[in-house]
């Protein structure tokens, strides 16, 4: 008998019958016959797991109450019987329950059972029928046999219910994830049921139940929509390189592999050069190559040109409950009419990927429906170039010269390499790291580095350096790489680290290039910069005329003075402020927005700085350093005073190298007046941007009542001393005034 019978109709059974089996083995064939076996009892039958429920005292007296306590041991009595207990039972159907009742406990009686015994069985099954399986009494006859699953270990009672039902024409089975041995206690020589032999079978596993085995198929019925159907394109990734890199993707695909449904691609990374001279014909050579072969082909540069706003709009999207809504919402946007198994397997990719990203720790569905949001931007945009009229074995080639610098550049790689793509990366130079992390990636690993920004795609871009020009660069490498020398705007992202000094310590670090304070250090491109921000409360000794000279002398080339609060205000014009909505949405700055938008200021500015500042900005933002961000709308506030900063700060920023004198401000408050929230959102900007802040405050008044933590680190220096004016700085001497004891005593 196959599995696949019980779902045939009577009719067209070749036996014409109901049939009886136990399963005692699982497989997984044998689960999703057993789920759909459940799915048909579900519609046409019942499902049991564990035990029968014994009848209620309640139950008891509803039957005595409607058939009394008479009892006969005989067909017709046990048919009138059910035609009052089960009025809705056609005379064949009763008939048919009435013999199988009859046969069971004569079955019993001739075993020695007494006549109560028999009376209290009779009851126990007209409960049972009645109580749980009226449902299905009513289909027997029909041309779809009802079906009963009982999962578990049966009981004798139950087993003579089961058998009495199948007597009458109901399919049963019978899952055991115990084994047999129970079972045949009862019936030993199986007479009343038979036992599937399951092919390549093993134990059921100690946690089986029909609960876990749907949530199992509804799963996978999922994950099919999800995924997709197979589409019967088998990828086969590195598997048949030679690990040369180029020359392996120069390889036709027709000649990589010879199964039909194969395709056969290639994920490389190549890091260094093997030789400088050679290294960009090399690659046009390359590219060349690729040309006459008429192979699809897509060359990105640096960094992958971020989603347009339009891009973005056109992605269909809504709002999700959970990563499978997501996902099956989303793969709506990805299309290919030309070929339903390329569309299947783009759908496939994009699925994975996503997955795979939303078991990062930390990973949010928000954010993570706005990397998916990226990569269908990317998907849709470079689609039509990599697969334009394709077909099997065809394969596009996709090749991003410097390396992913983010995340979401790297998911949209990991997502190329699992579809008809050749993903090369490259990175000549080794001074820049790819952040990409997959286990599918080959990669090869040179000494050499070489900056190469472009990949040579035409005549007019080629530049060939002599080897006399790669002899300077390299020792170029060897003067400023890991030496404690650095080149000049080496590094492009810095971070800054709160010294915490004596007083005495500041005058001696102010004018020091950041390389040798305490705790300087470069990790991985990143540049730490311990930098002050520090408070002098009060006035040493009450000598007003040498506290000016002192603040006098750290007023250096790089150094800004604000002489009194406050410096910035509310009221001041700002021509950001009306776009601050705009760069800051729904708790996200939009840097792309601000950078392409007509009122940002500081376009002029080199690249690196641009992102210096917005990351700063962002950070300021996030880490709630003002009081009132995420609660008042102070966000807007920071946004609209950091990108509107005074000239001069500007133009510190500009000339600003991360690794020598960092600039600076002094903020001088002589009076009661304190500084405003949009002097403290500068002051604290300035600070990450890199700046040494010092505050000269002579009355040592509270300064910090717009920042949510402590950030300055204060320094008592003398008492304090009220109504000062800040003198003009270019009256002010640079040498400090000796004291009538420095004369007595002859000191300095």
């Amino acid at each position: 008998m196959s599995l696949d019978d019980f779902f045939v109709e009577m009719s067209k059974r070749r036996e014409k019958r109901v049939y009886f089996y136990r399963i005692n083995q699982t497989s997984e064939e044998i689960d999703r016959f057993i789920y759909k076996y459940y799915e048909a009892a579900r519609q046409s039958g019942v499902v049991i797991e564990g035990r029968i429920a014994n009848p209620t005292e309640g139950n008891l007296a509803y039957y005595g109450e409607i058939m009394g306590l008479d009892f006969q041991l005989n067909v017709g009595f046990i048919s009138a019987s059910l035609k009052r207990w089960l009025p809705r039972l056609g005379a064949c159907q009763r008939e048919k329950i009435a013999c199988a009742v009859y046969d069971c406990l004569n079955g019993l009686r001739s075993a020695g059972k007494t006549e109560n015994m028999l009376k209290n069985a009779y009851i126990k099954f007209m409960c049972w029928l009645y109580y749980k399986f009226e449902r299905i009494v009513n289909r027997l006859g029909q041309d779809n046999a009802p079906k009963i699953l009982y999962c578990g270990s049966i009981s004798n009672y139950e087993l003579m219910l089961v058998s009495i039902l199948y007597d009458a024409g109901c399919d049963v089975l019978l899952v055991q994830p115990a084994g047999d041995r129970e079972y045949l206690k009862l019936d030993p020589g199986s007479k009343r049921s038979q036992e599937y032999q399951v092919s390549g079978g093993k134990e059921f596993p100690k946690d089986f139940s029909l609960r876990n085995l749907c949530r199992e198929a509804e799963k996978e019925k999922q994950n099919k929509e999800i995924f997709g159907e197979e589409s019967g394109l088998i990828r086969c990734t590195n598997a048949w390189i030679e690990g040369n890199g180029l020359s392996d993707i120069l390889t036709a695909p027709a000649a990589r592999g010879g199964k039909p449904d194969f395709y056969y691609n290639c994920y490389c990374r190549i890091n260094g050069v093997a030789d400088k001279i050679t290294y960009t014909n090399d690659l046009y050579q390359f590219y060349l190559s690729l040309k006459s072969e008429k192979r699809q082909m897509v060359v990105v540069n640096e960094m992958i040109p971020k989603p347009t706003p339009d891009e973005i709009m056109r992605v269909r999207r809504g709002n999700y409950a959970n990563l499978d809504q997501m996902l099956l919402d989303l793969q709506a946007n990805i299309q290919y009419p030309a070929s339903q198994k390329l569309r299947g397997l783009l759908v496939k990719a994009f699925a994975e990927v996503i997955t795979e990203e939303s078991k990062e720790p930390g990973v949010k569905l928000n954010r993570l429906l706005n990397k998916a949001v990226y990569l269908l931007c990317w998907i849709k945009r470079y689609l039509g170039q990599l697969f334009q009229n394709w077909k099997l074995p065809d394969v596009g080639c996709f090749i991003y010269m410097g390396g992913c610098r983010d995340g979401n550049e790297a998911l949209f790689m990991r997502y190329l390499a699992r579809i008809p793509v050749d993903v090369l990366i490259l990175c000549p130079n080794l001074n820049t790291r790819c952040c990409l992390k997959d286990s599918l990636l080959y990669e090869i690993n040179h000494q050499t580095s070489m900056v190469l920004d472009k990949f040579p795609e035409q005549d007019g871009q080629l530049r060939i350096g002599t080897s006399a020009y790669h002899a300077e660069r390299e020792l170029d490498t060897l003067l400023y790489q890991d030496s404690g020398m650095f080149r000049d705007q080496q590094f492009a992202r810095a971070d800054t680290i709160m010294l915490q000094t004596m007083d005495r310590e500041i005058k001696i670090l102010w004018n020091n290039e950041l390389r040798f304070r305490p705790n300087f250090s470069t990790v991985d491109g990143i540049v730490n910069l311990p930098v002050i921000f520090a408070k002098m409360s009060g006035v040493k000794d009450r000598d007003v005329d040498n506290y000016w000279i002192s603040i006098k002398q750290l007023i250096t080339p790089e150094t800004l003075v604000v002489n009194g609060a406050p410096f910035l205000t509310a009221a001041m014009p700002n021509p950001v402020k009306k776009y601050a909505t705009e760069f800051f949405k729904n708790g996200k700055l939009r840097k792309n927005r601000i950078k392409s938008h007509p009122g940002y200021q500081y376009s002029f500015l080199r690249e690196e700085m641009q992102e210096h500042i917005l990351n700063k900005l962002e950070m300021l933002i996030e880490q709630k350093l003002i009081k009132g961000t995420f609660e008042n709308g102070m966000e807007y506030t920071i946004v609209s005073v950091a990108l509107n900063l005074p000239k001069e700060a500007v133009r510190l920023l500009q000339q600003f190298d991360f690794t020598k004198k960092n600039p600076k401000l002094i903020y001088i408050m002589t009076t009661e007046t304190l500084m405003s929230i949009e002097d403290a959102v500068y002051t604290a900007f300035l600070n990450l941007l890199g700046f040494d802040v010092l505050f000269f405050v002579p009355t040592g008044y509270n300064i910090e009542n717009h920042f949510n933590k402590k950030l300055l680190e204060e320094h008592q220096i003398g008492e304090y001393v009220y109504d000062l004016e800040v003198p003009n700085w270019d009256a002010v001497p640079v040498t400090a005034r000796r004291s009538w004891r420095d004369i007595i005593f002859k000191r300095g």
